[in-house]
């Protein structure tokens, strides 16, 4: 539940930050009553995503290759996770000059309903992407992970834009950025172990990379098992399983390597802790 908390959480809160900066150049710029506007699109984006996250794990529950479709969701999720992350260190700084423009451009109500459904949306697929290979492997954790990553994000955002809370997002964006290359990485040594289940089953021999790396041997049953009570704690933040092949062990150190030494050089340094905010506006240095 914490790897889908914490997914959940950071993308609601990215999408109601973009939302705030709409709703506050709205009221900044004497056009309150298009701010309706703004909540329609929120809602289609929110319907959408559902829609998408049901339509997923129903095409899921008719599949007979499962450890296939696990392999590749778990693949695609590192892949758009990555991606998210490195564009919010390098770009996130300009996000609400960007939005701003746009929003300006977009004086007609259907233009800012669009321009909304595309920018919350985009949290909402890569949300639905993220958690897909939670969902096959624990659905009822999955939900409770969206449930409380959603709220708490929301709470968080209230707090920030309603009633002025100060915080430097950008420093959170750098902490919660290092976490989450962690639960990528557990997610791709998944995935590896998902796709070469598949090619034994499928009698294709991969050789050294399919043989056993290490086996704790651990009982299934023990609470240190990857599926135990404080295991499956380490399995989702740090991609923790008691055996593992050659080439899960591979691949998920050297993307871990990867990931960290991404995260470290798009933000250079550690950010100072700042709390110069003014209310409701997102000073220059933290995550727009």
């Amino acid at each position: 539940m914490l790897g889908q908390f914490l997914i959940t959480f950071r993308e609601v809160l990215e999408a109601a930050i973009i939302v705030a900066i709409i709703i506050a150049y709205l009221k900044r710029t004497g056009r309150e009553k298009q701010v309706r506007d703004v909540w329609i699109g929120v809602g289609l984006s929110a319907f959408a995503s559902i829609a998408l996250g049901g339509a997923i794990l129903t095409i899921y529950g008719g599949l007979r290759e499962k450890e296939l479709f696990e392999g590749i969701a778990s693949y695609l999720a590192v892949i758009v996770l990555t991606s998210m992350i490195y564009w919010m260190a390098t770009k996130g700084k300009n996000l609400k000059a960007e939005i701003e423009r746009k929003v300006s451009q977009a004086i007609n109500p259907w233009a800012l309903i669009v321009f909304t459904f595309i920018v919350v949306f985009r949290e909402g697929l890569e949300t639905v992407l993220f958690l897909t290979p939670f969902a096959t492997q624990d659905l009822s954790g999955t939900f409770l992970g969206l449930i409380l990553g959603s709220a708490g994000a929301l709470v968080l955002a209230y707090a920030i834009y309603g009633i002025g809370m100060k915080i430097n997002l950008r420093t959170f964006f750098y902490y919660s950025s290092i976490l989450l290359i962690f639960v990528a990485a557990g997610l791709l040594g998944y995935g590896t172990h998902e796709l070469i289940e598949f090619a034994e089953e499928e009698g294709v021999s991969l050789g050294w990379f399919a043989q056993t790396a290490y086996d704790l041997g651990i009982p299934k049953e023990s609470i240190w098992s990857h599926k135990g009570a404080i295991g499956s704690i380490f399995a989702v933040l740090f991609g923790y399983s008691t055996k593992m092949e050659w080439g899960r062990v591979i691949l998920q150190l050297g993307y871990l390597i990867f990931g960290l030494y991404l995260v470290l050089k798009a933000y250079k340094k550690e950010p100072k802790i700042s709390l110069q905010r003014q209310r409701g506006v997102l000073k220059e240095g933290t995550a727009e």
